[in-house]
């Protein structure tokens, strides 16, 4: 098919404008080149881009058979599919429209102000010319106003319980009687109010650390650096006495970027700094080190917490969906009979009340006692879960949707501390020729102890600190030895990278800094690094564990020291920090011995590649560490001269500077001097799973579930972790969804997905805000069919994002699980939200449906729980409404024969009884009944597939069950009008007690695997019933009591009453019984074959 498939090429200019705008995208101009070197506008991109509305994504090999006439389809309005008309109208339009009017009204009362870019001046607010949203977030979902109609609307919303309402309300008419009438609350602590830019700390550094567990997901602390101007001022009084200002731009979701300057202009030369994502404090975080102090930027609901988080809504399961559609089918059938009754009467008299009066004598059709039943069996398997001694720790926080942990077919999982630990283990260096493991370290170790003791050697002078400039640069002369080419990479690991050492304070000491700094104890027991990813840490621990270890870092300067106790020391020119477009960092530093200044970099393999010199083994081995699950990182370097140096720092100082197209500005800058540097060595690190994640991975993927993995970690580290964890088996490709930034470059990557088949799609959040602005159903389509998917650099608004599209365009079950305050958008927004307690707090956990301690157990939690939840309740429901329909028949007949007369064939008492003493236990322990065990379930999670086509609970088993309610409550009571005709008067016993045995029975018929409470269940329920023939007789004659019909108690003793009672059970449910075995044996369930 992929053959016949003819990608629409676009106009060669659009695609020249493409090459103009971005370098990166330099491969989509395969079409052509065309005039014009500047590059145009955004505006002028999306004028040329325009003509690709005429351009549709066909999506079958059907499609791509149409005429030219399909050219003027436009993809956006691509809602063909939608039905239109009465049929739209009659089928859910209307919510559309009411919805639609409601929030037009809501938008029109209360109008979205524009979100500006502002200036904020120190020290006075009366220059503020605009005002902004307070700094309070509310998060409640009611309020005084509309806690009453909200709660109104959750309830009466179902169509069961609104027909409760008003049978209930209608016998408070006399002509129509018939019958008788849990929040919590925490501090703060430490966490940043609101979003500042960072002005000043107590840290003598100048920086500090944040936890950002809240807002990313990310565990690991976050260095952000003070402004450099406000942090050299004397003292802190000094900020409200110069005349400064922050400009920032307009908020917005991203949480990862930032751009504004910062301008003092009381100095001469007035001061210009450029701000960035490192010199800002979002709210939500919390400071880890020293204290800080900045200026409020954004608040309320500007803030980038806010922005990112969705309101929460009420779920309900798929279970409840269908049982309320099912009983609107019950209500026809109810008004349809009543219809026929009071025809059959020929419209006599009030007929209009005794149509109301039919409506009440059969609405036992729709049985109160199901909602009942439904709310105390999801009781009941909650308690049953967090019982479960092989998930200990689980926690059920809500008893409306268990049955949907049986009919999942998304799984959206988080990856840092759902899937993974958290934790890195460096495993692999390469040097090209060579080639160390974790049990060859130990010679690495060695190469650095000998080129250090040699250097120190050369020096003359092995008690100094550093080495001699003249050593220093006659040592890589001696090089091209693999003991040479070890230390210069071991070197550049050791200081490309952005990890700080941080010193615990000995008992009995105070202060933040001072230990560090006084003392200057380097001992490793006090050291514990720092730095906002993991995988860094690793590197520089393993540095330490062959030698070469960072014992001091600070803004201007680092610190390493050589296995011989030599400090060496560095200072850090520029830093670089890593992007998810650049996919790479780097670092400037003086070796403050030789003032030799080397650039370093590292990153990934795809943006190394075209970086360093020409080589022949560096992307085989890549290849062959991403098959063993490593993250990789390839590092280089090169030397500059000084004047260099001064050159970029001039060029880069002013592109920092920029208020429009900073970063396009900046990276031309910097990719000016990322030129043939020198290949040193590529590193793999492995990040830990979590216990038992690839067996659990495997066991939903055999059980049908399809899952996607949204992280805000990098592509590289994402891709990595979904092939170690086996999301991606090593035999299936991946497609890398490239960057795209407008709808051209959307067309042409979705027209090149779409040839691939069967592969595991991955793909950054920039480039999925693209193609869902232009290309929303095709995208969900083609995404969909893949195998597993893996969203990077996602926010969480975007995680959110992802779960309601699923729902709307695939109308399947969706769960989502994660463990951070970034996923709770994510675990609301999705039909079955799953928490884990770990590193990052208990706020996932507190915000979904179930808590669970490991993602292994959500195996047990699906395959064992969540089939029996679903199976069970589905069960009870269609025999709860069994056992009002058989009544309400036997209602029907009793009217017929009694000239159609409106008149209750039981008494309230009965009724009341029937639906609970009688019967109630035995209908309600189906909740313990069980068709496959637990050990079959996971060895077999195949068994899974079938619970999501919702077999056990639909139209067809509904209406098996009617047609044997029909047959069984006409055979009770023609039975007991014929075999007791001159013992008429004692109809009701009669009839009521063959209805009492074969419900008795019926619950054992469904039964399938046995429990010792049931038996008990039967029992019990059948002993109160005989109790009541003797005690209760007067409730068993008929008509009212008043009429003075009464049981006698002689009566049921006789064995005229007992074989003719049993030949009246024997011929409604033997039947039955005698299908059953014929059913089991012609057509077993799938189950079935397992348990025999």
């Amino acid at each position: 098919m992929a053959e016949q498939i003819p990608l629409y090429p676009v106009r060669s200019a659009v695609v020249a404008a493409v090459a103009a705008n971005r370098k990166r995208a330099a491969y989509y101009s395969a079409a052509g080149s065309g005039p014009g070197g500047e590059r145009p506008s955004r505006y002028q991109l999306e004028d040329e881009f325009s003509h690709l509305d005429e351009m549709p994504l066909m999506m079958s090999e059907e499609g791509f058979e149409n005429d030219e006439s399909d050219y003027h389809t436009l993809p956006r309005a691509r809602v063909t599919y939608r039905r239109r008309g009465i049929e739209w109208l009659v089928c859910g339009g209307w919510k559309f429209l009411c919805t639609s009017c409601c929030d037009w009204l809501i938008n029109a009362c209360r109008r979205k102000k524009e979100l500006k870019a502002r200036t904020v001046w120190l020290g006075c607010p009366e220059k503020c010319e605009e005002k902004y949203p307070r700094n309070s977030i509310k998060n409640q979902k009611y309020n005084i106003f509309t806690f009453i109609p909200g709660v109104l609307y959750e309830q009466f919303k179902f169509f069961l319980n609104l027909y409760f309402l008003v049978v209930s309300c209608s016998q408070f008419v006399p002509a129509l009687k018939i019958g008788y009438l849990y929040t919590y609350w925490a501090p703060l602590n430490q966490r940043i109010p609101s979003d500042m830019v960072f002005l000043r700390t107590s840290e003598k550094t100048g920086s500090c650390f944040i936890r950002t567990d809240q807002l990313d997901g990310e565990t690991d602390w976050k260095l952000k650096v003070a402004v450099t101007c406000t942090q050299r001022l004397p003292a802190l009084g000094d900020l409200f006495s110069i005349n400064a200002y922050v400009y920032a731009q307009k908020p917005q979701l991203d949480i990862h970027g930032f751009e504004g300057t910062f301008t003092r202009e009381d100095s001469d030369p007035p001061i210009h700094e450029s701000l960035s994502i490192e010199n800002t404090l979002w709210a939500s975080t919390v400071v880890a080190s020293g204290t800080v102090i900045g200026v409020v930027i954004y608040t309320g609901k500007e803030t980038r917490s806010v922005m990112n988080t969705s309101n929460p809504k009420n779920k309900v399961g798929l279970l409840d969906l269908e049982l309320n559609q099912l009983t609107k089918a019950l209500f026809l059938a109810l008004v349809a009979l009543s219809i026929v009754m009071v025809t059959l009467q020929g419209f006599v008299g009030p007929w209009y009340r005794n149509l109301f009066r039919f409506l009440l004598l059969f609405s036992y059709i729709i049985p109160i006692s199901l909602r009942v039943n439904l709310d105390m069996g999801k009781a009941a398997y909650g308690w049953m879960i967090m019982r479960d001694e092989h998930i200990p720790g689980t926690v059920v926080r809500t008893s409306t949707i268990p049955e949907e942990l049986g009919r999942l077919v998304y799984l959206l999982t988080d990856k840092t501390g759902t899937l993974t630990q958290n934790e890195m283990i460096f495993k692999r260096l390469h040097l090209g020729t060579v080639s160390y493991g974790t049990d060859t370290m130990d010679e690495i170790q060695n190469h650095i102890i000998n080129s250090y003791s040699q250097i120190s050697q050369a020096s003359g002078n092995s008690s100094s600190s550093t080495p001699s400039r003249k050593s220093q640069s006659s040592a890589p002369k001696v090089r091209k030895s693999v003991s040479s080419r070890i230390h210069e990479a071991v070197k550049a690991i050791a200081l490309c990278h952005n990890v700080t050492p941080v010193y615990e304070s000995r008992a009995g000491m105070t202060g933040e800094t001072e230990y560090a700094e006084v003392d200057q104890d380097f001992s490793d027991e006090n050291r514990t690094y720092q730095a906002s990813s993991p995988d860094e840490v690793a590197l520089v621990q393993w540095t330490e564990s062959v030698g070469l270890t960072l014992v001091n870092r600070d803004l201007t300067s680092m610190q390493l020291k050589t296995p011989g106790g030599q400090i060496l020391t560095y200072s850090i020119l520029q830093i670089f920090p890593f992007t998810s477009e650049s996919k790479r960092m780097g670092i400037i530093v003086r070796d403050e011995s030789t003032a030799e200044i080397t650039f370093y970099m590292k990153g990934a393999d795809i943006a190394m590649s075209s970086i360093v010199q020409y080589n022949d083994w560096l992307e085989e081995e890549c290849g062959n560490m991403a098959r063993e699950g490593l993250r990789t990182l390839v590092v280089a370097k090169k030397s500059l001269t000084e004047e260099q140096y001064q050159d970029f720092e001039n060029r880069y100082s002013q592109a920092k500077l920029s208020i429009h197209d900073r970063t396009l500005k900046v990276a031309a800058v910097v990719e000016s001097v990322e030129r043939e540097m020198e290949l040193l060595c590529l590193t793999g690190v492995e990040d830990q799973l979590q216990a038992d994640v690839r067996p659990a991975l495997e066991m939903l993927r055999n059980a049908g579930i399809k899952i996607w993995m949204l992280t805000g970690d990098k592509l590289e580290t994402a891709t990595c972790i979904a092939k170690s964890s086996h999301l991606v088996s090593r035999t299936q490709d991946i497609h890398i969804f490239r960057p795209v930034t407008n709808r051209g470059e959307a067309h042409l990557e979705l027209n090149a997905f779409r040839r691939k088949h069967d592969c595991a799609l991955v793909i950054t959040g920039d480039s999925l805000e693209v193609c869902l602005k232009y290309y929303e159903h095709e995208l969900v389509e083609l995404a969909c069919q893949c195998p597993a998917v893996v969203c990077c650099r996602c926010s969480p608004t975007q995680k959110a994002h992802i779960v309601k599209l699923l729902q709307q365009h695939t109308g399947k079950r969706t769960c989502a699980i994660g463990d951070g305050g970034n996923d709770v958008s994510m675990i609301q927004a999705a039909d079955c939200g799953i928490g884990i307690e770990g590193k990052e707090g208990k706020q996932a956990s507190l915000a979904a449906d179930f808590s669970i301690t490991q993602f292994k157990h959500i195996g047990r939690l699906l395959m064992v729980h969540g089939r029996n939840s679903y199976k069970r309740s589905a069960a009870l429901g269609q025999f709860v409404m069994h056992r009002g329909l058989i009544i309400s028949t036997m209602q029907a007949v009793f009217s017929s024969v009694f000239y159609f007369a409106s008149v209750p064939l039981y008494q309230g008492f009965l009724m009341v009884g029937y639906a609970t003493i009688y019967t109630m236990f035995p209908v309600f322990s189906l909740v313990l009944d069980q068709d496959v065990k637990p050990e079959m379930a996971l060895l077999y999670p195949e068994l899974y597939k079938d619970l999501t086509k919702g077999r056990s609970l639909s139209f067809k088993t509904f209406l098996i069950w009617v047609l044997i309610s029909i047959y069984q409550g006409g055979i009770l009571m023609y039975g007991a009008l014929v075999l007791f005709e001159s013992e008429f008067v004692h109809v009701v016993a009669i009839s009521f007690t063959a209805l009492i045995l074969t419900e008795l029975l019926m619950v054992a018929l469904t039964i399938r695997t046995w429990h010792w409470l049931m038996v008990v269940a039967e029992f019990l329920s059948l002993g109160c019933y005989v109790a009541s023939l003797a005690f209760l007789n007067e409730y068993f004659g008929i008509g009212r009591v008043s009429f003075g019909a009464f049981l006698d108690v002689a009566f049921i003793t006789t064995v005229t009453f007992l074989w003719k009672v049993s030949a009246i059970t024997v011929v409604s449910c033997l039947p039955l019984y005698i299908l059953k075995y014929l059913k089991r044996k012609l057509s077993p369930p799938s189950y079935s074959k397992l348990t025999s």
